[in-house]
Formats: C-alpha cells, sequence, structure tokens
C-alpha cells in the first residue's frame, strides 16, 4: 500500500531543503556558519512539536517507548546531522550555491554503504547502476568550468566530508525509527523527527549560551527569515523521516539528488549563477540516473 510512497515524501522533502538551504545561505554574511546552522533546529522543534501533536490528534496513538538501543541511533542521527550541516554552509561560503550541493550530494554512494554495513539495508546490482550514474552527474557538475568557479580545496573538502556526516546521520535516524518498531510509520518518523530536533536546538543553544552569546542575540533579531527557515527546514524533514522508514537511505539519498536541479534553478534564478555547459551535462545525467532508480523498483 505504501510502496511508492517514499518517492513522493522525497521529492517534497527535497524542494522544503533547497528552499531552506538558500535561505540558510543567506543568514551565514549575518549569523555565521554555527548561527546559520543553529537556525534550522532552533526555530524547526516547535514545528515538529506540532507536527507530532498533529499526527497524535488524528490516529488517537499514544507516543512510542523507546527501547535503550533507540538512544545511540538518535544521537547518531542528530550529532551527525549538526557537523554536516555546519560543513556545507562552510563550503557554501566558499564556492557556488550549487556546485556546494553536488558536492554534498555524493552523499548517495556512501549512504548506499553505511545503510549496508549498520542496518543491512539491500543494495542490488541495478541500484548500484542508478547511484553511479546520477552520481557521475555530480561530478561532473563538480568539475571546474565556466559556471563552476574555482574556490580551492577547502570547499571540495568541506562537502565531500559533510555529505559522509549527511549520509551517517540519515543511518542513524532510519536506524532509530526502525527501532521503535511501531505499527505506525508516520508517528514512529514524526517521534524521532522531534526528539532528533529538540537534542539539536539544546545543545547548539547551550554552546552558543557559553562561546558566543552575541550570536544567540542576532538570532533573535532575525527571528523572521529564521522563523520560515525553520519550518522549511522541519517540514523537509518530517518527509525525509517517512521515506526512512519506507524505504533504505540508498533509495531515499539517490532519488534527493533531484535536489542538485532544484539547486540549479535557485542558482540561476535567485543568485544569478549562470550554468555551464558542463553542469547541464551533469543534470542530464542525474535525471537519468534517478530515472533507471525509479524504473528498478
Amino acid at each position: 500500500m505504501f510502496a511508492s510512497l517514499w518517492m513522493l515524501f522525497t521529492l517534497l522533502a527535497a524542494a522544503g531543503q533547497t528552499a531552506r538551504n538558500a535561505m540558510q545561505r543567506e543568514l551565514t554574511a549575518t549569523l555565521g556558519t554555527v548561527g546559520a546552522t543553529h537556525v534550522r533546529f532552533l526555530f524547526g522543534f516547535p514545528f515538529a512539536l506540532v507536527f507530532l501533536a498533529g499526527v497524535l490528534i488524528v490516529t488517537g496513538a499514544v507516543l512510542p517507548r523507546p527501547g535503550l538501543i533507540y538512544i545511540p541511533w538518535i544521537l547518531l542521527g542528530a550529532g551527525a546531522q549538526i557537523v554536516a550541516t555546519a560543513m556545507m554552509l562552510a563550503a557554501m561560503s566558499d564556492r557556488s550555491f550549487v556546485v556546494t550541493i553536488a558536492y554534498i550530494k555524493t552523499e548517495a554512494v556512501q549512504a548506499a554503504l553505511f545503510g549496508l554495513i549498520f542496518l543491512g539495508d539491500p543494495v542490488t546490482l541495478p541500484m548500484v547502476a542508478a547511484i553511479a550514474v546520477a552520481t557521475i552527474g555530480v561530478v561532473v557538475m563538480s568539475l571546474k568550468g565556466r559556471g563552476a568557479a574555482s574556490g580551492g580545496v577547502r570547499p571540495v573538502v568541506l562537502g565531500l566530508v559533510s555529505a559522509a556526516f549527511f549520509a551517517l546521520s540519515a543511518v542513524g535516524y532510519r536506524g532509530a525509527i526502525l527501532s521503535l518498531e511501531h505499527a505506525n510509520f508516520v508517528l514512529a518518523a514524526t517521534f524521532t523527527l522531534t526528539v532528533g530536533l529538540v537534542l539539536q536546538a539544546a545543545v547548539l543553544t547551550a554552546y552558543l549560551a557559553l562561546r558566543d552569546r552575541p550570536v544567540l542575540t542576532a538570532i533573535m533579531r532575525a527571528w523572521r527569515p529564521s522563523l520560515f527557515a525553520g519550518f522549511m527546514g522541519a517540514s523537509a524533514s518530517e518527509f525525509w523521516f517517512l521515506a526512512f522508514a519506507l524505504t533504505s537511505v540508498a533509495n531515499v539519498r539517490t532519488l534527493a539528488l533531484v535536489e542538485v536541479l532544484f539547486a540549479q534553478a535557485i542558482s540561476s534564478f535567485v543568485f544569478k549563477q549562470p550554468t555551464s555547459q558542463r553542469e547541464a551535462w551533469g543534470m542530464a545525467l542525474i535525471v537519468l540516473g534517478v530515472a533507471l532508480l525509479i524504473w528498478v523498483q
């Protein structure tokens, strides 16, 4: 019944995340990397609480009771996501928006590997082919060209390491959701999203309170754009988690490569950054890889 819903959830998540990334990129200039990272968590968890309350009211269910195994999974998901987001924003400050997203989307390969190792999620040969084609498209887009101004080695390293942490985060969150063994996948996913965002907001608030209180003040002053970024982040994460509850991280993160296409649109129309012929070829390969993934499901 829910076999293909993960595709819809992933597309909605990718669109929402692209909008949130663009807003966070703009906030980095005034709030710094850690401040802009904190925005998605601090202003996201209230919306997650609303989502959770809504699910409980609609379903009439009670909150899940996580076991001890839930703790390491949720800590891996939440902690890795903080590191990944900070590195992503740092990379965006050195390189064009779309090329940074391209580096980060090498995550699909790493997610397939981590999912196989930690969760035992199967990776079939057709899936490997789809991931390979789409990732080659990402690499082509990332190569230096007229539309991808050089930013040196730093943004490349930041982008690739960020991708690794995003992959680990996805595996951690899927592990947490599955460990609940709850009959209602929507409640399991929403509960995990809420716990993760509350943990992240608490950790970063404490860090900034101890190390850089002026940033907390600046975040509050920028509450209007931060509020929308938080809403988009929480909404995108809700759809990611719903997809993770239904299928492997490899499937979700490969289909999520369409985010590069969304990022290209924002890069062209919002940031006025031109698209090179090389980037166009890369996007064509991404589309081919994603189409192959959908076909083999």
